[in-house]
């Protein structure tokens, strides 16, 4: 069987530079590895309450920004989860395969719902079900995990396997998963030490993707830094959380290793790192900018290219729930 590539990512709003460096970019470049599905998880992102039209606003606005990114809807799979019902379908008929016991141990359940355990949804709780009937659904054969991930997938892959043997069919293919590049953790302006937020109330923590060139020249000027020159050795900088941050912020875009940027710039201060940097962003950015611009103006444009990719997706997606359905007796 062919590599078929399948991720998801919530649809969540004000995308910026940690999200492009840390995700995006290893979906764009998935598209030469498979044939891909990637959807914008709507469903999962009712786990906890989100008000509706930040929701529709988010989906359209992270359907832009994967476009824009180079995901392109003609070479990969793009749709809206909620578009497909068989996501929904097939979660159901895995929840009578799903253990109470596998999802006890779920560590994601335990950090995201910590103290308030009653209180949280039973959707938080079903999370990684769904999670798996996304991924079997469309027989996929190689699934990037991060850290936090890696124990979904292993879920998946138990549902899978118990569900052939329960029923005595080779319905599911077993995901392998895959370990995407390794991808610049982008940390806050404000705070080396703190991941690069959306939810920071400071603006000039974060870089935007629709942040302008002028915007995006200030945000680096003012970022905190120190006032030592920058080292040789990288391994100088481990002290350093914002003078290491802006050096992998420089790698990252540049592909190059942080030695390399350190070996052009030793010895200089921030003076003048900081305009080559902001250059860098600026020049880097602005094919992206200037598309997410174009496709956010055009609502339906994105919600045509959705569609088709949602009517992709079911053709893909039916074989397999009509299999589910039959081998459990309700086909």
């Amino acid at each position: 069987m062919s590599i078929r590539i399948l991720s998801g990512i919530q649809p969540t709003g004000n995308l910026h530079l940690g999200n492009y460096l840390g995700a995006i970019r290893n979906w764009v470049r998935m598209q030469d590895e498979g044939e891909c599905y990637f959807f914008l998880a709507d469903l999962h992102a009712l786990s906890s309450y989100i008000d509706p039209q930040a929701l529709a606003a988010g989906i359209r606005e992270m359907a832009a920004a994967l476009i824009a990114a180079g995901i392109d809807p003609t070479r990969a799979t793009l749709f809206r989860q909620s578009a497909v019902k068989a996501h929904a379908e097939l979660q159901w008929l895995l929840n009578g395969t799903a253990r109470v016991g596998w999802l006890n141990r779920m560590t994601q359940f335990k950090d995201k719902s910590g103290k308030n355990r009653e209180g949280a949804s039973v959707a938080l709780y079903t999370y990684p079900v769904l999670q798996a009937a996304d991924v079997l659904l469309y027989q996929a054969t190689h699934v990037p995990v991060g850290d936090d991930q890696k124990q979904h997938l292993e879920l998946a892959r138990d549902i899978a396997t118990k569900f052939n043997a329960d029923y005595a069919v080779d319905l599911f293919t077993i995901p392998e998963a895959t370990i995407p590049p390794a991808a610049a953790r982008i940390m806050s302006l404000r705070d080396g030490t703190a991941k690069m937020s959306k939810s920071d109330p400071s603006d000039m923590s974060r870089i935007n993707l629709s942040d302008d060139a002028d915007t995006v020249a200030q945000k680096i000027r003012k970022a905190k830094t120190d006032a030592e020159p920058l080292p040789e050795d990288p391994a100088d900088l481990n002290d350093r959380p914002e003078a290491r941050n802006l050096v992998s912020i420089y790698a990252a875009l540049s592909d190059e290793t942080p030695a390399a940027v350190l070996a052009r710039f030793t010895g200089h201060g921030f003076g003048t790192f900081k305009p080559a940097l902001a250059e860098l962003v600026i020049e880097s950015l602005r094919p992206l900018t200037t598309r997410l611009g174009q496709l956010g103006a055009d609502t339906a444009e994105l919600d045509r290219l959705l569609a088709i990719g949602a009517e992709r997706a079911r053709q893909t997606a039916a074989p397999t729930l009509a299999g589910a359905y039959r081998a459990v007796g309700l086909g």
